[in-house]
This record gives structure tokens, sequence and C-alpha cells, in this order.
């Protein structure tokens, strides 16, 4: 939260972390997030992250209570973008299934049953 809120470099704007991988004996954790944007704009996040990462640091060390505060690292989660473009790829793919699809469904037509009396 103190990404969005408190880092105040303009360059950190539309980081989402995606998940944080701790080294085990906890002196470390890399942190991976996603950037929305074109790749210019991913590494001038990257920047801003590192730049940011001590002020980070302490504000992880007034929160939990360890011996040591763990030195952060960040990287970049290209799942989000893979996703994304795996959704684009398959919607291009796919409306023509689906289209095929609703006229089958359109040409049976359910007739019910009439009293002939």
């Amino acid at each position: 939260m103190a990404i969005l809120t408190e880092v105040r470099d303009p360059r950190v704007r539309d980081v989402t972390v995606t998940r944080v991988e701790m080294a085990p004996d906890m002196r470390s954790a890399t942190v991976h997030v996603s950037i929305m944007g074109g790749p210019a704009k991913e590494k001038l996040a990257l920047q801003g992250l590192a730049r940011s990462a001590g002020f980070l640091q302490s504000r992880i060390a007034d929160r939990i209570e360890t011996r040591y505060t763990p030195r952060l690292r960040f990287e970049l989660d290209l799942g989000v973008k893979h996703s994304i473009e795996i959704a684009r790829m398959l919607g291009e793919v796919l409306p023509a299934t689906a289209a095929a699809a609703e006229d089958e469904t359109a040409d049976v037509s359910v007739e019910s049953p009439q009293d002939d009396a």
C-alpha cells in the first residue's frame, strides 16, 4: 500500500505488486510488479522503485519485528501482459466459433406440443 500512497516519485505510477519472494534467511525479497504502459514507462517505474527501495524498507521495518529488514529488489512480472496478449489472440479466434454456435442454436427450434382437440 505504501507504493500507492506514500512514494512520491512521479515515475512510480500504475504499479501493481503481483507477488513477493522472500529469501530463506529473510534478508532479501524480490518484489514482482506489473506496470501498466509501454516499455519506456516500465523502465522508468522500475528506476523509481529502485530509488524508493530504502524508503519502502524503512516502512517495512516499522511494521514487522525481525532481526533484519529485507532488502528489496524489484522485477517486472510479465505474466499479466502475457495473459492480456493471450486473451486478445483468443478473442480473435473465438468470436467466429461463438457466432457459428449461435447460428446452430438458432436453427434448432423447439416445437411446443399443441392439443389437436
